[in-house]
C-alpha cells in the first residue's frame, strides 16, 4: 500500500478520488485500511489549508439561540435585564466578561468565541 503525503492541491484533489471509490469498504480489510489512512492525510490537509474564521460573538449568540429554540428571555441569567440583552443582541453595548463567562458556563459557546473584538452600532446622537 503505498500512500503519499498530500502537499498541494493537486494530491489532494487524487486522495479524494481515491477516497471516493473505496468509500463502502470494509472495516478491517486492506482497502479499509487505505480509507482509513486517506482520510487522515485529507483532514490534516484540510486542516492546515481551509480553516475558517471564527464567527462574530453575537452571531455566534444568535445561532446558539437559534439552535436550541431559546428566547431573549432565557439569556438573562447570562446577561442580564430584558433591555440588557437587547442591547447585546442589536450591538448597542459590548458583552462585559462576567457575561462571556456565564454564556460560556451556562450554553457552552466557546469562550475564544465571546472574547472576539465586534463592532458596535454607533447612537446617533
Amino acid at each position: 500500500m503505498e500512500i503519499n503525503p498530500i502537499k498541494e492541491e493537486k494530491d489532494y484533489q487524487a486522495a479524494l478520488k481515491e477516497i471516493e471509490s473505496i468509500f463502502e469498504a470494509a472495516p478491517g480489510t486492506p482497502e479499509g485500511d487505505r480509507l482509513d489512512v486517506l482520510t487522515t492525510l485529507v483532514e490534516a490537509y484540510e486542516d492546515r489549508n481551509f480553516q475558517l474564521p471564527l464567527p462574530d460573538p453575537i452571531e455566534a449568540i444568535i445561532y446558539y439561540m437559534e439552535s436550541r429554540g431559546l428566547t431573549r428571555r432565557e439569556l438573562e441569567p447570562y446577561i442580564g435585564s430584558r433591555s440588557r440583552v437587547s442591547e447585546i443582541l442589536n450591538r448597542k453595548r459590548a458583552l462585559t466578561i462576567d457575561m462571556i463567562r456565564k454564556l460560556h458556563s451556562g450554553l457552552g459557546i466557546p469562550a475564544d468565541i465571546l472574547i472576539k473584538p465586534y463592532s458596535l452600532v454607533k447612537s446617533a446622537a
